[in-house]
């Protein structure tokens, strides 16, 4: 028989714990509606696609426990794939460029997490980033890519061929409902049993073995998911920016996401949004200001700051504090 004195607050507290996560998800979004009246559409939609990008990579890294150096091979390969099309194809609308994109990525995807999930930690990581490395150099000598001019005005085009995205603003609430779609998947996918899983294998890999888990195939869909979710961010950028360029693709572009990642919060729901809206916006304003060239250095010293004052990230330590007072 089932104690109801002791189940019902639980209960309680749950639905409560509910409907406050419901209310805040539903004010997010209404955020995300007007903002584009207040701030500069196309500065929100560069946010939104590193957003995603940095969601993406926060699935593998804050839930499955793998350091990956070579993500910027995603985000470029979407890119590239959904430029080219556009470009070579006019009669193709926007969505099934960035579509065919996202699968590229995800094929990339498979083939990387097959070739690198075996090994663990540091040896992760350098094999992901020796396969990046790899993709960079194929991209430079790839006919299809322009080289290092890139791919240049990739046509928005219609979405649907109905809804012509020329306008900055249709623009917005199409890449706001992209973000809201990977920002769904990821969120299913962190709550559902894979990624207990998941999290299971972060904490203690042998530990899950023991238990009978295939630890590598959880390991290679995390990773496709995350891959695949990274080449929509690149896809969806190219149309945002009508560009596809070897900055995509070079390192420095998955040192970024991991920068943003680490500030915003490795683990959280919306750390990786808090980092990327973070980074993105200094390197606007820095570069708009008399220290324009100490952009780097000056994102260095903010992030040796937030590790050594905020270990949890910006966002974690937020939810350390709710929880303290809510609890």
């Amino acid at each position: 028989m089932v104690n109801t004195q002791t189940v019902t607050p639980a209960l309680a507290r749950a639905r409560r714990a509910n409907l406050r996560r419901n209310a805040f998800y539903l004010a997010l979004i209404a955020m995300g509606l007007v903002a584009p009246l207040a701030v500069y559409p196309v500065f929100l939609m560069k946010v939104l696609c590193f957003a995603l990008f940095a969601c993406a990579f926060n699935l593998l890294l804050g839930y499955a426990g793998l350091l990956s150096f070579g993500h910027a091979a995603f985000l470029a390969t979407g890119g590239y794939v959904t430029g080219y099309l556009l470009s070579s194809y006019p009669a193709l609308t926007p969505e099934m460029g960035i579509i065919t994109g996202t699968v590229a990525a995800v094929a990339l995807g498979v083939i990387f997490g097959a070739l690198s999930i075996r090994r663990q930690g540091i040896y992760f990581a350098m094999v992901t980033l020796a396969l990046a490395q790899l993709m960079f150099f194929f991209y430079i000598q790839a006919p299809f890519t322009g080289g290092e001019d890139g791919l240049h005005g990739v046509p928005r085009g219609q979405l649907f061929g109905i809804i012509s995205l020329r306008s900055n603003l249709a623009m917005y609430y199409f890449v706001f409902a992209v973000f809201l779609l990977g920002f769904a998947l990821i969120q299913r996918t962190i709550h559902s049993p894979f990624g207990q899983v998941l999290k299971a294998i972060r904490e203690n890999e042998p530990r899950a073995v023991s238990l009978g888990y295939n630890v590598d195939a959880y390991k290679l869909v995390a990773f496709v998911i995350s891959a695949g979710l990274a080449g929509l961010a690149g896809s969806t950028k190219t149309v945002v920016f009508q560009l596809a360029s070897l900055t995509d693709a070079h390192w420095h572009m998955s040192g970024e996401v991991i920068l943003m990642t680490l500030l915003g919060g490795v683990g959280t729901l919306f750390g990786p949004l808090a980092g990327a809206g973070l980074v993105v916006s200094l390197q606007h304003l820095l570069a708009q200001s008399p220290l324009g060239n100490w952009v780097s250095p000056i994102l260095g010293l903010i992030f040796v700051v937030c590790v050594l004052s905020f270990r949890s990230g910006i966002v974690g330590e937020i939810q350390k504090m709710y929880r303290k007072n809510f609890k």
